[in-house]
């Protein structure tokens, strides 16, 4: 938990705080985003919440921060609300989880509510009142992992849920090898009918993102929206495998129609399908002229 004499001098004077472990990983930026900015490398708060939408917003980010760096200077009697609130409605069936585990670097999951069975994308921490949660929402049929680093605690959902793990299988390590649908191949596979997954390796050699309902994209680590650069963008500094083969499976997704994107680590990025493609045609360039 957070140590208030590791309270960092960047924090404005109030309850919330930041303190000195965290690990820049954006989450709190872009979960309250009036709440909480970037400096010298590490997040701060830089305004205290004056509004009970404000306060929620933070202790939503508060409990999702993956090194428990966000801290209170009260006990905050208003945080069963905000376990409460887990997971956030993105769409009508799109939830986020929060609860982002340090062992993925703070990266997003998402968890998809459909009567043929639920979906977790990628894992969360493997905490008590998610589980909880995640049980009142009917469980989870099926825990697709995008690619190998944002696994986190997918064992103990499969003990818990009984779940089904897939994971394509040139990102099976040691510690996913008991995955129980392996995925293979570079072709395109219908899981379900709303559901699409698409091999894109780049980032890491068996990478995929999942299609929901033609919809929504959850893209893991392949593609998310930079405030930075103020477009889609691939992570060429966080690119474990190849980035030209990342540039050709980033044109598959032209392919596909879309309004969400929906990734591990960056922003959200949601806009018309015709909108989507033009931003995704900006991305590719953007790559290409980045060899």
């Amino acid at each position: 938990m957070a140590q208030l004499t590791q309270r960092r001098t960047e924090n404005v004077s109030g309850d919330l705080y930041v303190d000195s472990s965290c690990i820049d990983c954006d989450t709190c930026r872009w979960m309250a985003p009036e709440v909480f900015h970037r400096s010298h490398d590490q997040s701060a708060v830089y305004h205290q919440p004056d509004s009970p939408e404000e306060r929620l917003l933070a202790l939503q980010a508060l409990l999702a921060c993956p090194t428990a760096s966000i801290g209170t200077i009260a006990p905050p009697k208003d945080i069963k609300a905000a376990h409460h609130s887990f997971p956030i409605p993105v769409t009508d069936t799109v939830y986020h989880c929060g609860y982002h585990a340090e062992n993925s670097y703070g990266a997003a999951s998402y968890f998809i509510q459909r009567p043929e069975g639920n979906i977790l994308v990628d894992s969360p921490r493997f905490a008590p009142p998610l589980v909880k949660q995640l049980e009142s929402m009917g469980g989870i049929r099926y825990l697709y992992l995008t690619h190998r680093d944002d696994v986190a605690d997918h064992q103990k959902f499969h003990d818990h849920f009984g779940c089904d793990r897939i994971l394509h299988q040139d990102d099976i390590d040691q510690g996913t090898r008991t995955i129980e649908l392996p995925l293979s191949g570079c072709e395109p596979i219908e899981l379900e009918p709303d559901l699409v997954i698409v091999p894109v390796p780049g980032h890491t050699k068996g990478h995929t993102v999942l299609l929901y309902r033609n919809q929504v994209l959850f893209s893991g680590d392949h593609l998310a929206w930079s405030d930075e650069f103020q477009h889609l963008i691939a992570f060429q500094r966080a690119c474990w495998y190849s980035w030209p083969t990342l540039i050709e499976s980033m044109k598959t997704l032209l392919d596909y129609s879309f309004e969400w994107v929906l990734p591990g680590h960056g922003r959200r990025y949601h806009a018309p399908a015709d909108t989507m493609h033009q931003a995704l045609k900006k991305c590719i360039a953007w790559m290409e002229m980045n060899q």
